[in-house]
């Protein structure tokens, strides 16, 4: 639990011992040391961007980063470093292994939070942002993150708006061709629009969305200049469409698909959110649907990361099916002669179609039949006298609710008969036409084929309306007797044959591949890909972000601005915020603030045939834009000519740059939270393919491995009135209970935030022990990958490790030295050696926890020691460096070292000394064995426990419990008690 922490000095303690204070001055020495001599700067191969001492590149590059952090007024509290810290260790033990490292860290600065500070406090939100960078920095470089500086920017730097704006317009000025060859050797990819016209004008290609032989350009020519226009701006890759888009009268503002939660609200604030019609820019991120789910598998990321995003991509592979929907002229004008498309991933299933369900948006709903036909049943009708004024009041009742919403409400079964009929084309047999809002128009046809006997969703709409139900797909054997509902499993088509084609017996993909071939042969459908992926919605009604690098004409067409306009910066406006509504306002619609500056939107130029009035566009870009390609401008944010050099991408990024590079390169290491999975991530891997089809990078991919850290969470304590209350102030444990000022609280365990009264900060942290045994507790709390509660008692134990390590070098009566330069013995160099061959190993896997475990268990042995040898404690000060760096760099130069130990090789094992007895010893968590390792047959007691509790498996089955009991058998066996 967040303790208020106390400083651990007093006027008796020895004048040198590693206390705060003491930390504190080392610390921020190392960090003023490591600055003037610019120890962390990574080398260019080329350019002004040189290593330490202005040396050129050596080794491999390997390039590591953190997630954009966004740098709000609060500052960072505790769980915010613990990836940076982890990001931190990795790039320390990479440079010793003898790596070119880039790490360095820059801010998303656009966004919501400092537009909203804006416009309760009338301040610039960039005076709010760069006020808060400073705060981020100052933190960050008290934590001695080994940053390169000189890399560091902000999205809202002038600089980096411009070439943000720069690629905009690279993909304003592509369009997608599916049949050009990618340098990959894959098929499909941007080109130039420019290339577009030319082969249009050459009768190289029809012309979109008009008909004729366009050999020889005849269909082209014909057309005017605003015709040709119009067909080239609709195959842009950025391009403004009107479409449905979400809507939030709450933040005055439309949203992304992905900003949208499951229950229908903002990510951003928990407004209710609304379908409405705008025009608006899209990226066409769709046309990329194929290599961001193919390219998955050519990159290290975590399954979870991959599923999420083959999921939200959606793409599925089956048929598209036409059913005749049949009438007469009488009842059902619309229907006679028409048809239904849906599209299906079970063709197979055809014979099973009992019903059909289309959108309320869905156009057959716009004429249907004016009496219910034959055997029409009360319970499809919704009570109404005929179809058209059921499927009126149905529309009215959908229009009120989002997509997320209807999605939610499936479950409930709400839907009415349309009064259409329409024609299995397997059967010949006629199913009703339903309308449920569970089905939406923006995915797939908006129609779908119902098969209850096989979908559990279909099944309980089928029971609700009295529909039938036929089984198709039954397991060997046929189903259990007086089956009743949905088979869902694996099996063998049944009841699923007519005159002409037969699916019984067959298994699923066997019997899919038959009837499409079938359908196509008969030409009421085909083999078919679907996607759920949408375009991005890329506008946003908003002041704080990027303007957009185009202007619009007299015929209210866009022009691109050319490069020397950029970047376009924000005006000054009277009012920073959008105008919002009543969050249910679902009438309302956007009122950018960008348009109150008539002077701004309302511009002249000449783009070389005279001088015209152009109107800017009073939308900006969405905060993702800025952090889809910053790891880019890392490679040199002070290039002018580039938005990246090629060659430097190439030797940071490129495919396999160095031993552990894949063959779609990136990044080399990128941790971050698992919450930007279909955001960021996604959007930032559209943009990199963009850009690497138009020739400005080499990698296929933006981030090579992706690492998701856990959380650091804390306990937080309420009142009897449920008030929170500061958790520093409460007293208590498990076994007393918890009170604060004398009465009872309740104890809860989740997020850190002020609301919550459970923040601890960095600066606390740094003030009571110290950077560096604030690094060694965070990571030594437990796999980096796994959430894990705070409580700021136990950081002691950091500190008394890092204590001891001072000690086993430094009197801490005179603060002379206090090694000896005798050989170590043979039980002392077998322990250095196995801890350098575990360490590096756990280093390598990004274990830091354990490594901690292995450096504590030498460190103890050597304090047993009458005398420390400098052989055997130097390995352990440079295996400390990357996760305590001040107090190793200090003890480095205690013992006569002038170089710093940041490029120092990191030590190596000798084989000689691994070769050792071992014994088993079992740990058992409330009397079950949990985990099991090998120790060295005289290990000590506090070693084996302090091994025990930092074995994965034992940390993960204790999930964030205190320990109440631990009890040593050494060598063989632990068991611990959880409280």
């Amino acid at each position: 639990m967040p303790d208020a922490p106390e400083r651990t000095t007093s006027s008796d303690e020895p004048r040198f011992r590693y206390t705060p204070a003491l930390a504190q001055q080392i610390e921020l020495r190392w960090q003023d040391i490591w600055e003037e001599r610019g120890t962390f700067h990574a080398a260019n191969p080329q350019g002004r961007l040189t290593g330490p001492g202005e040396r050129p590149a050596e080794g491999d590059p390997y390039f590591l980063m953190d997630m954009f952090p966004y740098p709000s007024g609060a500052g960072l509290h505790v769980g915010h470093p613990l990836g940076f810290i982890a990001t931190d260790v990795v790039g320390r033990y990479r440079r010793m292994c003898g790596d070119n490292v880039l790490h360095t860290m820059g801010f998303d600065a656009f966004g919501l939070p400092a537009e909203q500070y804006a416009v309760q406090t009338g301040e610039h939100p960039r005076l709010v942002t760069e006020r808060n960078i400073v705060t981020y920095k100052r933190q960050l470089r008290r934590a001695g993150l080994a940053h390169d500086s000189r890399r560091s920017f902000a999205t809202i730097d002038p600089e980096y708006v411009r070439w943000t704006q720069w690629i905009f317009l690279q993909i304003f000025d592509s369009w997608y061709d599916e049949d050009a060859q990618r340098p990959d050797g894959g098929r499909g990819r941007a080109r130039r629009i420019g290339e577009l016209r030319d082969e249009l004008a050459a009768g190289a290609r029809p012309v979109p969305g008009h008909e004729g032989d366009n050999t020889g350009g005849a269909v082209w020519a014909a057309l005017s200049d605003g015709q040709q226009r119009d067909v080239v701006d609709a195959q842009r890759l950025a391009y403004v469409d009107s479409s449905p888009v979400n809507w939030a009268p709450g933040l005055g503002t439309v949203l992304a698909n992905e900003e949208v939660t499951s229950d229908g609200r903002s990510e951003r604030g928990n407004f209710p959110v609304f379908t409405k019609n705008l025009r608006q820019w899209k990226m066409r991120i769709t046309a990329y649907a194929d290599r961001l789910t193919d390219d998955l598998d050519l990159i290290d990321w975590p399954d979870k990361v991959k599923s999420m995003q083959r999921n939200w991509i959606g793409r599925s592979f089956g048929a598209a099916v036409r059913f005749d929907v049949v009438g007469t002229a009488e009842y059902d004008p619309a229907g006679a002669g028409g048809s239904l498309e849906v599209f299906t991933t079970r063709p197979d299933t055809l014979f099973g179609a009992t019903f059909m369900v289309v959108a309320p948006e869905h156009p057959l709903l716009d004429e249907v039949p004016v009496a219910w036909p034959e055997g029409t049943r009360p319970a499809w009708t919704g009570g109404y006298e005929t179809p058209g004024e059921a499927v009126a009041a149905y529309r009215r009742e959908s229009a009120a609710k989002t997509a997320v919403e209807r999605q939610a409400d499936a479950g409930k079964k709400t839907g009415v008969f349309t009064g259409h009929l329409a024609v299995n084309p397997v059967t010949g047999t006629s199913v009703p036409v339903f309308t449920a809002d569970y089905v939406l128009m923006g995915y797939g046809t908006g129609a779908i084929m119902a098969v209850p006997g096989g979908d559990e969703r279909d099944f309980a709409f089928a029971e609700a309306y009295d529909l039938p139900v036929i089984h198709t797909v039954e397991p060997e054997g046929g189903l259990p007797e007086g089956h009743v509902g949905a088979y869902t499993g694996d099996g063998v088509a049944v009841r699923s044959s007519n005159d002409e084609v037969s699916l019984d017996g067959l298994g699923v993909a066997e019997a899919k591949a038959r009837i499409v071939e079938w359908l196509e042969a008969k030409g009421i459908g085909e083999g078919t890909t679907t996607y759920r992926l949408n375009d991005w919605l890329f506008s946003r009604q908003r002041y704080w972000g990027e303007p957009f690098p185009v202007v619009w004409d007299e015929q209210d067409r866009p022009v691109a601005l050319p490069d020397s306009m950029l970047p376009v910066e924000l005006p000054e406006v009277p009012d920073f915020s959008p105008r919002t509504f009543e969050p249910d306002d679902a009438a309302s619609a956007p009122e950018a603030p960008l348009g109150r500056n008539e002077d701004w939107v309302n511009v002249e130029l000449d783009f070389g045939d005279g001088a015209k009035t152009y109107r800017r566009d009073t939308n900006t870009m969405p905060n993702w834009a800025g952090s889809c390609w910053y790891y880019l401008r890392y490679l040199d944010p002070t290039d002018t000519a580039h938005a990246v050099d090629p060659e430097l991408e190439k030797y940071w990024m490129g495919p396999r740059h160095n031993a552990t590079s894949g063959p779609a390169g990136g990044v080399d290491l990128y941790v971050g939270g698992v919450e930007h999975a279909v955001l960021h991530l996604l959007y930032a891997r559209f943009w990199h393919k963009v850009l690497f089809d138009l020739g400005y990078v080499s990698s296929l991919e933006p981030f090579g491995k992706l690492f998701n850290q856990g959380y650091i969470q804390a306990y937080a304590f309420t009142d009897a009135r449920g008030v929170y209350v500061p958790a520093a102030e409460v007293e208590g444990d498990e076994q007393t209970g918890f009170t604060w000022r004398g009465e009872p609280v309740n104890r809860e365990y989740g997020k850190i935030g002020k609301s919550l009264k459970n923040v601890v900060s960095p600066d606390e942290m740094y003030e009571a022990y110290g950077a560096d045994t604030f690094r060694v507790y965070e990571m030594a709390m437990g796999p980096l990958d796994q959430s894990r509660p705070w409580n700021t008692r136990d950081v002691v134990g950091s500190q008394r490790f890092l204590q001891r390590l001072w000690r086993n070098v430094v009197s801490e009566e005179t603060g002379e030295l206090t090694v000896t330069d005798e050989e170590p013995d043979t039980a002392t160099l077998r322990a250095v050696h196995r801890t350098i061959a575990d360490v590096s190993v756990e280093m390598e896997n990004m274990r830091p926890n354990t490594a901690i475990a292995k450096l504590i268990t030498l460190n103890n042995h050597l304090t047993g020691l009458d005398s420390v040898p400098r052989a055997a404690v130097e390995p352990l000060v440079l295996m400390t460096a990357p996760i305590a760096p001040h107090i190793a760099e200090e003890l480095w130069s205690r013992l006569g070292h002038e170089e710093s130990l940041a490029h120092a090789p990191f030590p190596t094992a000798d084989a000689e000394y691994l070769v050792q007895d071992t014994v088993t010893c079992v740990v058992q968590v409330q009397g079950k064995v949990r985990a099991r390792f090998e120790v060295a047959p005289d290990i000590t007691a506090e070693d084996l426990e302090a091994a025990a509790l930092s074995e994965p498996n034992v940390v993960k089955f204790l999930d964030g419990r205190g320990v109440r009991k631990v009890i040593v058998r050494a060598p063989k066996l632990v068991n611990i008690v959880p409280a």
